[in-house]
């Protein structure tokens, strides 16, 4: 765990923490990337209110995408991953607040090798 010093990512872990959308889609993206359909079933959210809050989370860094597909049809669709493992969040009596987080890092290193990488399959 590392404690969030950049008081912006900590500010959008902690609404993160206040939308219950959200902690879902955390929840559902942690361990294995699923697409924006799989997220709008599995946390039975509405799709526009899916797709607006996956645009705020991968502005934000909560998300990212860890692969882009293609349908046999040629129709796209996104991966998304979440970019935390696991949130803690401490308050103490002085009124300071500590937010640390384990990275998945897998998230973003898939990323960055998808992106970086100019292998031809």
């Amino acid at each position: 765990m590392s404690v969030i010093n950049d008081s912006k990512f900590k500010k959008s872990i902690l609404s993160a923490l206040a939308d219950e959308d959200m902690i879902q889609i955390i929840k559902h993206t942690t361990d294995n990337p699923i697409s924006g359909n799989d997220i709008i079933k599995l946390c039975n959210i509405p799709h526009s209110t899916a797709y607006r809050k996956l645009k705020l989370m991968l502005e934000e860094g909560l998300i990212a995408i860890a692969e882009i597909k293609f349908t046999e049809d040629g129709k796209k669709f996104t991966l998304f991953q979440s970019t935390v493992h696991s949130i803690n969040v401490n308050m103490e009596k002085n009124g300071i607040m500590t937010v640390t987080a384990l990275k998945n890092i897998g998230a973003k290193q898939f990323t960055a090798k998808k992106f970086l990488s100019i292998d031809m399959e």
